[in-house]
């Protein structure tokens, strides 16, 4: 099927116009933006403001009552007809943006939700909106161990989807930047690993960039997911470690995979951090070496760090082997194919194109022998802090 030859077949539930943009949506926002890029896809974007007080006023009442109030959104009646509706979803109180679509599900033949962050722990505060998801046909995880629980409150229609990045964004080759950046960490990070990467960049010369701000906006999304790209590609080794680390209070028990080690692999940096306790990882990054593992908390990722940059040719071997698996495996258009499939769709033709491209890219890293500038040799620079979230 072609794309342009036809009306579009699928709307997608963006929360794209908010208010305020965290940075983790950032991440959503590609995906919808290559889901219109290989389907014929519309998207959705009501205007949400956060600050409102009927927003906070429906959030506080969602979470009590099954009562689901528009949160401030101008009515948005859905007229046309589609094949497919899909929801991203960052937790499960954007759910409360169906309230202003009327009766979406009577013009769409087929519905998947796609929920972000949602912990075992958080799903009795969660009840009322869960009950929201009764009306689609699939919905879609990041988090496997969430699965299960999920499917004993709402029936058997949860699925673990895991998270993808715009491999073709984040690839360096086949013209590889300089790595200048020797350490980058972002997000959440373990403060004794902080000090020692600190004592480094102090007395080693070593680059480190890392946060300084408590980031909680986006000015441009795009803009700013081409820059994590840009600095990702330029990094030797990346920061990794699996979601919520440091909150056992909100993540129980849970092991979760985070966006960040498909971003990195697709990078070609390299991963220090957690290797995850969960078999759906060991599926996904089951090659050699693509996570080094340094416990949370491990004051020694000097010492790995040290010994690594003595072996730089199985440096350019780990990055190459990254990049690679993340173009055959990790690209969204995957993840966009599992959505298809799950709802009984055909993909389009764009689809089979994107993973051409995607395979040649991988074919052209095998191939291409050029050496990147010695990443062994130390920069000058001391610790910087990076606004990137």
């Amino acid at each position: 099927m072609d794309r342009q030859t036809q009306e579009p077949r699928t709307l997608i539930l963006s929360q794209r116009n908010h208010s305020r943009n965290l940075p983790f949506r950032c991440a959503h926002f590609e995906f919808e933006d290559l889901i219109s890029q290989i389907d014929s896809a519309e998207i959705l974007a009501p205007r949400v403001d956060l600050s409102s007080w009927r927003h906070r006023i429906a959030k506080q009442i969602a979470y009590h009552t099954p009562l689901a109030l528009n949160p401030g959104i101008q009515p948005t009646p859905i007229d046309a007809h589609y094949d497919l509706f899909l929801a991203i979803c960052g937790n499960p109180t954007d759910l409360l943006m169906l309230s202003a679509l009327g009766n979406w599900r009577a013009t769409c033949k087929k519905a998947v939700c796609l929920i972000d962050e949602l912990w075992v722990t958080q799903m009795t505060s969660y009840r009322s909106f869960l009950r929201m998801l009764e009306k689609f046909d699939v919905v879609m995880l990041y988090y496997s161990q969430s699965v299960e629980p999920l499917n004993e409150r709402i029936g058997r229609k949860c699925v673990f989807l895991p998270p993808g990045v715009d491999t073709i964004r984040f690839c360096p080759y086949p013209h590889p930047p300089k790595r200048v950046v020797d350490v980058y960490s972002i997000g959440r990070r373990s403060e004794i690993t902080h000090r020692t990467l600190l004592r480094m960049a102090a007395e080693d010369g070593l680059f480190y960039l890392h946060d300084s701000i408590a980031a909680d906006q986006v000015l441009d999304p795009t803009e700013h997911r081409a820059l994590f790209a840009n600095v990702a590609k330029r990094s030797r080794y990346f920061m990794v470690n699996p979601g919520l680390i440091d909150r056992p209070d909100i993540r129980g028990d849970q092991i979760e995979i985070g966006n960040r080690y498909f971003e990195a692999a697709a990078s070609g940096t390299i991963m220090l951090g957690e290797r995850p306790d969960n078999a759906e990882f060991e599926k996904l990054f089951d090659w050699p070496d693509s996570v080094l593992h340094l416990p949370y908390n491990a004051a020694d990722v000097d010492r790995i760090v040290n010994a690594l940059d003595n072996e730089p040719e199985k440096q350019e071997g780990m990055r190459r082997m990254n990049v690679k698996q993340a173009l055959l495996r990790h690209d969204w258009v995957y993840r966009w194919e599992a959505i298809l499939k799950a709802v009984g769709l055909e993909p389009m033709r764009e689809v089979s194109q994107r993973k051409e491209l995607l395979r040649s890219l991988a074919e052209g890293i095998a191939q291409n022998e050029t050496r990147q500038a010695p990443d062994a040799s130390k920069s000058t620079s001391t610790a910087v802090s990076s606004p990137i979230n």
